[in-house]
């Protein structure tokens, strides 16, 4: 009995990705608990990966590394404050964190301007995703700053992570999902409203 649990675990940790996911794969299964705010306060629901896939929408998955740590909610309110930029886009913002939905639910209690955040906050307390998906810090186990926008059939198409000292610029995300909408060529810096790569050819060709 203890060999062949012995070579299970030894056969779980062989499994444990090494590096974190990547661009044309797919967002794993889950079913989390998640902080979100509805009409009568704040609500934990069940969030599953199928979250906005599954109404054929475009997911910005952010990770955090600590709930009450002090660039974390620079972010986090800089996400949330795009949020209708981002649904603009057809697109459904989730942060994420190892903490606990009650640690979630405590911060956002505590914390005057995440009281009224629009966006799920999603509890991955086992530390399973954050491990299958590769950003889990092996020192701290906590995630590393890692944002995914992953595409409405639920393929990862763009990742950024960050040292945890460092903050993301939410303006960027924007950027490269409208480059992904466009699905054209875009130069280096290429902001919306600027003629693609893809245009110039073809008039050149024309």
């Amino acid at each position: 009995m203890c060999n062949s649990i012995k070579t299970l675990i030894k056969e779980q940790n062989n499994n444990e990705r090494q590096g974190p996911l990547t661009i044309g794969d797919k967002l794993p299964v889950f079913c989390k608990k998640a902080v979100i705010t509805t009409e009568d306060g704040m609500e934990i629901i069940d969030l599953e990966q199928n979250y906005a896939s599954g109404n054929s929408k475009w997911t910005i998955l952010f990770w955090w590394p600590k709930d009450f740590t002090f660039v974390c909610p620079t972010e986090i309110v800089d996400f949330d404050k795009n949020a209708q930029a981002f649904s603009q886009r057809n697109a459904v913002v989730i942060g994420a964190s190892t903490d606990s939905e009650y640690v979630h639910l405590g911060w956002r209690q505590h914390e005057p301007q995440l009281a009224q955040l629009s966006i799920p906050m999603l509890a991955d307390t086992s530390k399973s995703l954050a491990t299958e998906m590769g950003i889990l810090n092996p020192g701290e186990k906590v995630a590393y700053r890692a944002t995914f926008i992953i595409d409405p059939s639920g393929i990862i198409q763009w990742v950024s992570i960050y040292p945890m000292n460092v903050g993301r610029n939410v303006a960027e995300v924007l950027r490269v999902l409208d480059a992904l909408q466009t699905e054209e060529l875009t130069a280096c810096g290429w902001t919306p409203g600027e003629q693609t790569l893809t245009t110039r050819l073809m008039q050149k060709m024309s």
